[in-house]
């Protein structure tokens, strides 16, 4: 990072935090997570709002805090009923480690307010760590993502090229860290947060509604040059699954409790949990082809109409396998992208009859 640049932001930051409250205050948004702040507020938000739009988190939290509306609710909760709130959010650990960390927090003698306790229970990164800690307990400890990524290296307009989003906050946590004040702390990292998510955008930001411009050094230049972090190196893979309905239910393949990613997860079944080859899949009729991504890879999946013998039994291929009785379909937890497909197949059933089980 450019020294002089961050020294005149330092040596300026009373002016720039001023200037920064006075905005939020006026301009912060509305959100279910801002109104009667408590701690299983802001850290239920915090963990859904980890690589999740606020606008697909707003349903989510509503019903979450419907069901389960504190940390005791939580922690008694089936494994099963968190998963089924959590459908269709992805990344189902931030699920099993909300449930873990309300079950620690009921074992401790008192609930930790220092950032460094808090990285010490299940599910807390050092940004969670410090947005918990700063809001709920006026900890000055400086909230580093995305976004403030983003507004720290335009305000300084730092030409580093970063490898990644990771090392670029490493390398900014510092100045970020000095710019955090030492009253209403939380306040400071919402606005930068909120900042990011307004105003500072990484595409077309806007620059003339910025409470902070006159503080940045990459306004007058090109913004959206910053920060200069390589693009990713976009991986391809395809997946081959199969749709089977039988008696009136359909086979699907759960994810075993030790998986890391979907672990009690339900999903279509792939070509190889099947103990088919994905070629011998894609003779059968195609009814649906859907792209999606995931962190560094872009997944094409294509699920084939598969007819199977009568006397096809699940228990003896891969683990997992089982046949889901349609009307079981709502109770049970389905990946988000698993649950549209299978209503889209479902709906549009009588074009399939002709390719579907006779006894569908």
């Amino acid at each position: 990072m450019p020294e002089k640049a961050a020294s005149r932001l330092i040596a300026r930051k009373e002016a720039l935090q001023e200037a920064l409250l006075g905005w939020y205050r006026c301009n912060a948004r509305d959100l279910p997570w801002r109104r009667s702040p408590s701690l299983y507020k802001t850290v239920v938000s915090e963990f859904m709002l980890q690589q999740t739009r606020v606008d697909t988190v707003l349903p989510y939290f509503g019903r979450w805090m419907d069901e389960l509306p504190g940390f005791a609710e939580l922690a008694a909760a089936p494994q099963s009923r968190v998963l089924k709130l959590w459908e269709g959010l992805g990344y189902y650990s931030r699920a099993r480690n909300l449930k873990a960390l309300a079950r620690a927090l009921a074992a401790l003698p008192e609930i930790p307010r220092s950032p460094e306790a808090w990285l010490e229970l299940p599910g807390v990164g050092p940004y969670t760590a410090a947005a918990i800690t700063s809001i709920s307990f006026g900890k000055p400890a400086a909230c580093v993502d995305g976004n403030v990524v983003r507004i720290l290296a335009r305000l300084t307009a730092d030409p580093t090229g970063f490898r990644d989003s990771s090392s670029a906050a490493k390398v900014l946590a510092p100045l970020a860290a000095k710019l955090v004040p030492a009253v209403r702390p939380g306040d400071h990292n919402q606005a930068m947060m909120e900042l990011g998510a307004t105003i500072c955008l990484r595409r077309k930001p806007l620059c003339l509604l910025c409470p902070v411009r006159t503080f940045c050094a990459a306004q007058k230049g090109d913004p959206e040059a910053y920060p200069r972090i390589a693009a990713k190196i976009v991986e391809k893979r395809s997946v081959v699954r199969a749709w089977c309905v039988r008696r009136k239910s359909l086979l699907l393949h759960r994810t075993y409790s030790g998986e890391r990613r979907l672990a009690g997860i339900y999903e279509l079944p792939t070509a190889e949990q099947l103990g088919f080859s994905a070629s011998a899949i894609r003779r059968e009729p195609l009814i649906a082809k859907r792209s999606r991504s995931i962190t560094r890879f872009r997944i094409t999946e294509s699920i084939h109409a598969v007819r199977f013998e009568k006397d096809f039994d699940p228990s003896g291929r891969a683990g997992g396998l089982a046949w889901v009785p349609l009307g079981r379909l709502g109770s049970i937890t389905l990946s988000g992208p698993h649950r549209r497909w299978v209503e889209e197949v479902l709906a549009g059933e009588s074009a399939l009859d002709q390719r579907l089980d006779p006894l569908f």
